[in-house]
């Protein structure tokens, strides 16, 4: 059995908005989870994944965000220790399609791209109606925040910063992304620990609110 609950929510199946990753993708990797989560977890873009594993092949073989080996389990163990289980997240990325460098690996989506996605993300924001919103990472931390018309001057600086998304009137608590976790949150004066802590702090003092 796989490690997380196969509940994709397949906004529009067929996609063709994008030629280059309908070309590149294997199949959509939609949000995956219940839609009246209290907390929404936004993804970059599904990685090229590993079709022969047992459980975390990949969104890009899935079909459902956050499932890889790497990021995909150690974002949702992350969030389970923090006190947000399955049932309490919704996963789902800022580009539903694996992006491909051409060399087997994955490159940073296009302007395009992210803008052709973006309704995408705000129709399962609206869906969900989360009490939070945490996007991972650089670029989706960008992709939620120009939900609201804002750009992002410097990242690591709102890391574990609560901020208001008005248009969608929820909170956003941007995470490092958890392929870079191990070597960012050092930076930032955090330890695993302190890193975990912190995030359930925020987490109960906003899903709570």
């Amino acid at each position: 059995m796989p490690t997380y609950p196969d509940r994709r929510n397949a906004l529009e199946p067929g996609c063709d908005r994008c030629p280059a990753l309908v070309e590149s993708r294997e199949c959509i990797s939609w949000g995956t989870g219940p839609l009246d989560a209290s907390v929404v977890v936004v993804g970059e873009a599904p990685g090229a994944g590993t079709p022969d594993a047992e459980r975390w092949r990949g969104g890009n073989w899935t079909g459902m965000a956050y499932t890889s080996r790497h990021s995909g389990r150690c974002i949702r163990e992350l969030l389970a220790t923090a006190g947000c289980g399955h049932d309490d997240c919704y996963f789902t990325n800022s580009v539903k399609c694996f992006p491909a460098d051409g060399a087997g690996s994955n490159r940073e989506p296009t302007t395009e791209e992210r803008d052709n996605c973006r309704p995408y993300l705000c129709e399962e924001i609206e869906q969900v109606g989360p009490a939070v919103v945490v996007p991972t990472g650089k670029h989706a931390t960008k992709s939620v925040l120009a939900l609201d018309g804002r750009t992002v001057a410097s990242f690591l600086d709102l890391v574990m910063e609560p901020m208001t998304l008005d248009v969608l009137e929820t909170t956003v608590i941007p995470l490092v992304h958890p392929s870079y976790q191990d070597i960012w949150i050092a930076h930032l004066g955090y330890t695993e620990e302190s890193y975990r802590e912190e995030l359930q702090r925020q987490l109960d003092a906003h899903c709570q609110s």
